[in-house]
């Protein structure tokens, strides 16, 4: 009983620290300062250049948290294939389950970074063009799979199998 007692005396003195003087702080007083003034700004969700504007994480978004924004000029990638749109992600709506990242054929099919991610896409440096130019070896399976979620299946036919 007597330890019983000390543990929650020592409870009631810990969890009052930090209630009071905010001990154990996760952020320094100059970021809650900004948070709580608005003038945090969040992360890039897309990298709108390397992106190919397939649609595939819009079309795969369980919660229609990405959806696809018409550009004001089409972008040619290479011959053939022509940039319309780019994705526009939601973070209200997102769950953050990265299916939008694991689809993006970028990362699924060639296994580089992808251009869109719930929390910060980061730097995204590509050369697309050429990035899609050279062949590479994918397996029937996966080019199916994949394949199921795109609105551009431009990426596909360009590849050599």
């Amino acid at each position: 009983m007597k330890d019983f007692i000390r543990v929650f005396l020592e409870g009631i003195i810990n969890n009052s620290k930090r209630i009071l003087f905010a001990s154990d702080r996760v952020t320094d007083i100059e970021m809650r300062n900004k948070i709580l003034e608005g003038r945090v700004t969040p992360t890039d969700k897309v990298a709108e250049i390397p992106c190919i504007g397939c649609g595939g994480c819009s079309n795969v978004c369980p919660t229609g948290a990405v959806t696809m924004l018409d550009l004001d000029e089409p972008v040619e990638i290479i011959e053939g294939m022509v940039k319309k749109q780019i994705p526009v992600l939601n973070s209200e709506k997102c769950v953050n389950c990265y299916y939008c990242h694991d689809f993006c054929p970028l990362y699924a099919l060639f296994g580089k970074a992808g251009t869109i991610h719930p929390n910060d896409v980061g730097e995204v440096e590509l050369d697309i063009g050429d990035l899609l130019e050279k062949p590479i070896k994918i397996s029937d399976d996966k080019l199916t799979f994949i394949a199921q979620y795109l609105s551009d299946s431009t990426v596909l036919k360009k590849r050599k199998i």
